[in-house]
């Protein structure tokens, strides 16, 4: 179990520094700068990397929703859960805490919004309430049956990894200018806690949204797309990866 704790929680951590650290180091860079696009390639590739790198060993969820949604679909145990929630948040909260530390280190930089998700005021492109609820669940819905599907043992060996990472970056594609995309709730929490704005009071939404999206993927899955196999284990979903 603490090996598959520690690489949850590194998993996380790649996912909080690189995603996160793309946004508040160079998504904005006057002349570098890599905008939405790349924030959402670096996202993607944060999982993908991590998937290959650990996956064997934890099933790389590096993400609460993701571990609830699997344990909705059969392939994870329930009681495995809160640890690996723990060792996600801790991982997501040490990056962060690196990445204040590092891009406070640049002249008269100030954290803002430090990557953080939101509506309303905070929303990139000021979407309300109901637009951020409802993005976020559809799109961690599709996230879930996006894993379950490419890790499933029907699927080809070996290429879940890719499809999760292009399937992270196509969510950051299309919901960035809403809730600058979160779909995680470990990464929602880790960067709130440094943000100047008011992150942490709207982060109820970056829990409860991608968590009920999670567990509708998972019933999807279970319930409509898949045929039962007893070959999906658990454990299934660490092979795949």
């Amino acid at each position: 179990m603490i090996r598959k704790l520690a690489s949850e929680a590194l998993g996380t951590f790649w996912l909080v520094f690189g995603g996160c650290g793309s946004a508040v180091l160079a998504a904005g860079f006057p002349e570098l700068g890599i905008g939405f696009v790349g924030v959402s390639l670096a996202f993607g590739l944060t999982v993908l990397t991590m998937a290959y790198s650990v996956g064997h060993i934890s099933g790389g969820h590096f993400n609460p929703a993701v571990s609830l949604g699997l344990a909705m679909g059969g392939r994870f145990a329930w009681s495995e859960m809160p640890f690996y929630w723990v060792a996600q948040l801790v991982g997501g909260v040490l990056a962060a805490l690196l990445l204040f530390v590092i891009a406070s280190g640049a002249p008269g930089w100030t954290p803002g919004g430090f990557a953080s998700n939101g509506f309303g005021a905070l929303s990139p492109g000021g979407y309300g309430m109901m637009a951020a609820l409802l993005i976020e669940v559809v799109l961690t819905a599709g996230f879930l049956i996006i894993i379950l599907g490419a890790t499933s043992t029907k699927a080809p060996a070996g290429f879940a990894p890719i499809a999760i990472g292009l399937g992270l970056t196509l969510i950051h594609l299309i919901s960035i200018p809403v809730t600058n995309t979160s779909v995680n709730p470990a990464r929602s929490t880790a960067v709130a806690l440094f943000a100047e704005t008011g992150a942490l009071g709207q982060l109820w939404l970056f829990w409860v949204a991608p968590l009920v999206g999670a567990a509708i993927g998972g019933l999807i899955w279970t319930g409509l797309l898949n045929a039962p196999d007893p070959a999906d284990t658990p454990s299934s979903v660490a092979k795949a990866t």
